[in-house]
């Protein structure tokens, strides 16, 4: 169990970091050569890390859940959102709160502290919110119920159309 864990972190970092130089690379390309304004080479550089992340743990970390549709692509962009602003809401609290205004305070409580804290929320909407996974390796996700035997089965719902029903099917 240890070991699955090890490896959908390492794998969710991995997505992380090629999604991350995706987004550097992209804004600062966009803001450069590009000529676009800072908002809008960023608004187009996120969207661009976030289908990368999304496509690497869909494809990588979490491939033996089945996501279909446009609805995990949203709610993973939506807790990426949500981890950047736990990011922004970290440097504003430190500069205009606090009143700590140097380069180095921004830097540490933006990308420092606010990067650890979203980098958190951002793994735990992961893999709660968009690929569902039984022990968060991937595997098919479902409510467990002990059979008559001591084992663990997945418990069935016969009007779930062949889906994992609910505790109380």
């Amino acid at each position: 169990m240890v070991a699955g864990h090890r490896r959908e972190l390492l794998g969710f970092a991995s997505a992380g970091l090629l999604a991350y130089a995706v987004d550097l690379g992209l804004f600062t390309w966009l803001r450069g050569p590009a000529g676009l304004d800072p908002l809008t080479a960023k608004a187009l550089s996120f969207v661009a890390g976030c289908s990368v992340a999304y496509a690497g743990n869909a494809l990588g970390t979490y491939r033996r859940t089945r996501t279909r549709g446009l609805r995990p692509y949203a709610v993973f962009v939506a807790v990426n959102a949500a981890g950047a602003a736990v990011q922004l809401l970290c440097l504003a609290v430190s500069h205009y709160g606090l009143g700590l205004t140097s380069q180095r305070a921004d830097t540490v409580s933006g990308a420092g502290i606010g990067m650890v804290l979203g980098t958190a929320l951002r793994f735990w909407g992961t893999r709660t919110l968009v690929f569902r996974s039984g022990d968060g390796a991937g595997e098919e996700t479902g409510p467990l119920t002990r059979g008559g035997s001591g084992d663990r089965t997945r418990s069935w719902n016969r009007t779930s159309g062949g889906r994992v029903g609910s505790w109380t099917g």
